[in-house]
């Protein structure tokens, strides 16, 4: 198995959090830039929080900065994301991608292995 899997999305009132979670081999998980994105209804590709292998470097998009938190766990071959805070504009399926030269991009096309995404649902 070369894509990413994730896992951890559901559905969570204003203001609660959640964990996704992404595993990916070991192979493609080493040395790369490891990224979250999303896409709701009618949106295009937002990028949410990266992070870069070779610097440990975290990235994250402005609507989320200071409320989510990417990490990774390389014993796990594991990137999380952390939500807290959670709005309804958050409801989205979110995408964990991998890219394999570690680029530290925050664009989508730079990314060369992608997982199914996940369903994450903010709402009263």
């Amino acid at each position: 198995q070369e894509e990413p899997v994730e896992s951890g999305g559901g559905m969570v009132q204003p203001g609660g959090s959640l964990t996704l979670s992404c595993v990916a081999s070991g192979r493609t998980f080493t040395r790369s830039t490891m990224g979250w994105f999303r896409q709701a209804p009618e949106k295009g590709s937002e990028f949410v929080a990266g992070l870069l292998w070779r610097r440990d470097i975290t990235m994250y998009g402005d609507s989320v900065k200071g409320r989510f938190t990417i990490s990774r766990d390389n014993a796990k071959n594991t990137v999380y994301l952390q939500m807290n805070n959670l709005k309804p504009e958050d409801t989205a399926i979110y995408y964990c991608a991998m890219d394999g030269a570690d680029r530290g991009s925050r664009l989508p096309n730079h990314y060369d292995r992608w997982g199914q995404g996940t369903q994450v649902t903010v709402s009263s």
